[in-house]
């Protein structure tokens, strides 16, 4: 059984949305809208790069050729690694089917774990935020789960990410305002990794920038896409769009839509830094006539993401997926089923990193109950997508010979993966895990205090926050990250140099 073909691609339960002629339509109508209507790069720099590799400059709009778009998906680095900020150590691996969860940043407001409030997010929340989810073991990476809003505005990003870097060691992705942010940012992952050199070896973080949907990529993110290819750190560059708002109504329109925005931006990326890592996907969603919401539970959602994903994958770039978020205002059973079916759909289809965990409210507030609720559900979808390994030690014969008929088995769960070739990163094949789900019987969990799904998890929050610990960063380093954000100078784009 060993020596069979192919053994380990047929284990895993996997979906597809898209069939390989249906991404090839979608990839080449992206093309053809990237050169016959074009995007608009409103930056001149950018502009100039795009025209010396041979784009069509027309005013800020830039017509891509074909050949140029595919020559950038050759040029593209293929496997992309994340390490721990802390060791350096390789802990995401960007490429096949590996999926990697983490949250996603710019939530205006937060649930209060212990007040239950809605409130601004502040420096003590992207703290706590960052915290939880180093303690979480299905959480594979950082972003801020909120905007510091009680620093100065102008240079908020910086609050955010030392407040990351302080609490958790995990692969952080980091999100910038502008260019300067950027900067700033870099070099305090610069700090973190020990230099420059370093960073490029060892990415401890990736920078994340959107377009404006239709067609548009604005001067702070030409400019932060030419930092990060000329730094060498992964870009991920993720259209957020809705259909019947800023795409068209069709989810084949959305699709082609949103890889011609991506696609435009790989362009630009391997021009300024060929070989750089670049990452494909976005939020593609339908904009809710009822309520006028960009909406984060719609199964439209869902589909489009998976869709993604089948593209992505069949033009060899790795995918940031979306998921594990709600509508909700509240972590009701609506949240529950939202969240659940997204990071199903994600875990079967694949994108190699998933954020928005612990999104509500449609991307407005983020929750932590939320998050740890996410993090049982990304372990038991981790657990259905690991399989049922068929080999002669799984299959038990020699066991079920010694235990004859009626006799009694071990407790073994051992699933009989055998050497390291067969280990799939963050993909287990044990039994799953959790401290929130309950099994008991009525009378002991009426015992227990008849506490609900939702008051254990509020519960895991408060303890994690009060009790965990993350690896701890030497005072020389803790001060040169403060130095970095206590000198930092906002400008405000288009105003101030």
């Amino acid at each position: 059984m060993k020596n069979r073909v192919n053994y380990q691609a047929y284990n895993t339960p996997m979906m597809k949305v898209m069939s390989d002629a249906q991404c090839a339509e979608i990839v080449a109508a992206a093309k053809e809208m990237m050169f016959r209507t074009g995007i608009e790069f409103h930056d001149e720099q950018a502009r100039e790069i795009m025209k010396k590799h041979g784009c069509f400059v027309e005013g800020i709009r830039v017509r891509i050729p074909p050949y140029i778009t595919e020559r950038a998906l050759l040029s593209s680095q293929k496997h992309i690694t994340l390490c721990n900020n802390r060791t350096g150590n390789p802990e995401i691996f960007l490429d096949t089917n590996h999926t990697y969860f983490g949250p996603g940043p710019g939530n205006p407001f937060w649930r209060h774990p212990y007040t239950g409030e809605r409130i601004r997010t502040s420096y003590e929340s992207v703290c706590w935020a960052s915290k939880l989810l180093d303690a979480l073991p299905n959480i594979d990476y950082a972003q801020s789960l909120g905007i510091v809003q009680d620093r100065p505005k102008l240079i908020a990003d910086r609050y955010e990410l030392e407040a990351q870097f302080l609490n958790t060691s995990k692969p952080i992705v980091n999100v910038c305002c502008d260019q300067w942010g950027q900067e700033d940012c870099i070099k305090m992952a610069q700090i973190m990794a020990g230099g420059a050199d370093e960073l490029r070896k060892h990415p401890i973080m990736t920078v994340y920038i959107e377009p404006i949907s239709p067609g548009i990529i604005a001067e702070e993110s030409c400019v932060k896409i030419i930092q990060g290819a000329e730094q060498g750190l992964p870009i991920i560059f993720t259209p957020c769009i809705m259909a019947g708002g800023t795409a068209p109504a069709t989810m084949a329109g959305v699709m082609a839509q949103g890889i011609a925005e991506s696609l435009a931006g790989l362009v630009l990326s391997q021009c300024a830094g060929e070989g750089s890592g670049f990452i494909i996907g976005g939020v593609y969603t339908v904009l809710d006539m009822g309520s006028t919401i960009f909406s984060y539970g719609a199964p439209e959602l869902d589909l489009m993401l998976a869709a993604l994903t089948d593209v992505g994958h069949y033009m060899k770039l790795p995918v940031f997926g979306t998921g594990g978020c709600t509508d909700s205002s509240i972590i009701d059973e609506q949240a529950g089923i939202e969240a659940a079916l997204s990071l199903a759909m994600t875990s079967f289809s694949g994108p190699n990193l998933h954020h928005d965990i612990g999104y509500s409210e449609y991307g407005t507030t983020s929750n932590f109950d939320l998050v740890v609720i996410d993090n049982d559900i990304v372990g038991m979808a981790r657990r259905i997508t690991a399989g049922i390994p068929v080999t002669e030690k799984s299959l038990s014969l020699g066991e079920l010979e010694s235990t004859k008929p009626g006799g009694r088995f071990e407790n073994d769960w051992s699933s009989g993966w055998d050497s390291d070739e067969d280990y799939e990163p963050k993909n287990p094949h044990e039994n799953f895990d959790s401290k929130l789900i309950s099994r008991a019987a009525y009378d002991l969990w009426k015992g227990d205090g008849r506490k609900s799904y939702t008051e254990r998890a509020n519960e895991l929050v408060r303890d994690i926050i009060e009790n965990y610990e993350p690896a701890p960063l030497s005072n020389d380093i803790k001060a040169k990250l403060k130095n970095v954000v206590e000198n930092a100078v906002g400008r405000i784009p288009g105003v101030s140099k």
